[in-house]
């Protein structure tokens, strides 16, 4: 029996991009490019400016973490790693302050990647050192599709580890759930297509971006009255909060839960809440309980879109 396939053929990355900064940076500051790069790394990025000054030096692109502000630095390289690069890369991230750091090339040459390990090694949880070769491919005679690799990247779980070492129980107990929330949320493909899970933390929530910053959902757990939840938060935009709180049993009716409405002096919006829910010395259960507020944050941003807020 024959097979009707083609084969994939990589692509020279200079005969799309002849032009490093001109061509490529340009490409990818576009916010569609710079979603693809930030699914790859795992963290939801908006550009803030494209050869950002740094002292006497540009770097390629700035950006930022949506829902956390971190400061992103971007650099490109159409070429295999160099030592020169690696020192941009670090000269970039100390004058911008930035805790993210992505290096995107076409080849990571060894010496290469074992810096950029012992830096994620040497560094602690606030900052994270990213190396990406990029590909380009195509099948048969389709158009280039461009690929990231990311081939080094900060060891989550040994991160989480070193941080968990200067909490409090209460807070390492947020942390664990936070780690695995976001591990289940990864394997989650229907989640996956509409959010964007946030790196592990010590708080009670965890952010969900819905592609505008007039407003976010949150996920919530209560480790002091057991149970879990979730929001519709408006940080200062009065009429969307008050639309959400005027719309309050559509949302009941969609989630199965009771609405707390809040108007405070800048916030506004939603909050739910699901009794019976213990977090502490329960780890077993909480598969189900974040399998239930993924479904939840579907159901929420459904009807959010449908009341077009």
């Amino acid at each position: 029996m024959g097979y009707d396939l083609d084969h994939l053929k990589k692509v020279e990355l200079r005969k799309v991009w002849p032009h490093e900064a001109l061509d490529f940076t340009k490409w990818l500051s576009s916010p569609a490019n710079l979603n693809m790069l930030g699914e790859a790394v795992g963290v939801e990025l908006e550009l803030i400016e494209t050869e950002s000054s740094v002292g006497s030096f540009n770097v390629d692109i700035y950006a930022q973490e949506a829902g956390t502000g971190r400061k992103v630095i971007i650099e490109n390289q159409l070429e295999e790693t160099n030592h020169d690069h690696l020192g941009k890369v670090i000269t970039y991230a100390a004058g911008k302050g930035a805790q993210v750091i992505v290096w995107v090339v076409s080849h990571a040459r060894d010496e290469h990647r074992q810096a950029i390990e012992w830096l994620n090694e040497h560094t602690d949880n606030d900052f994270g050192f990213f190396l990406v070769e990029i590909e380009l491919w195509t099948i048969g005679d389709s158009k280039p599709a461009p690929r990231f690799n990311v081939v080094e990247q900060p060891n989550e779980w040994t991160k989480a580890l070193r941080l968990s070492e200067n909490l409090s129980e209460t807070e390492r107990v947020k942390l664990s759930y936070w780690t695995k929330y976001r591990e289940i949320a990864r394997s989650t493909p229907n989640f996956l297509k509409v959010f964007s899970p946030q790196k592990p933390t010590k708080d009670l929530w965890s952010t969900l971006r819905c592609g505008t910053s007039a407003y976010h959902i949150a996920l919530l757990i209560d480790t002091q009255h057991g149970r879990t939840g979730i929001e519709f938060y408006v940080p200062d935009d009065k009429d969307i909060g008050h639309k959400a709180i005027e719309n309050a049993q559509l949302f009941e009716k969609a989630l199965g839960l009771k609405a707390k409405p809040f108007d405070a002096k800048k916030a506004s919006g939603l909050r739910f809440y699901k009794d019976g829910c213990k977090i502490k010395n329960n780890e077993g259960e909480w598969p189900g309980f974040i399998a239930e507020q993924l479904g939840w944050a579907l159901k929420m941003r459904k009807l959010i879109e449908e009341l077009q807020l």
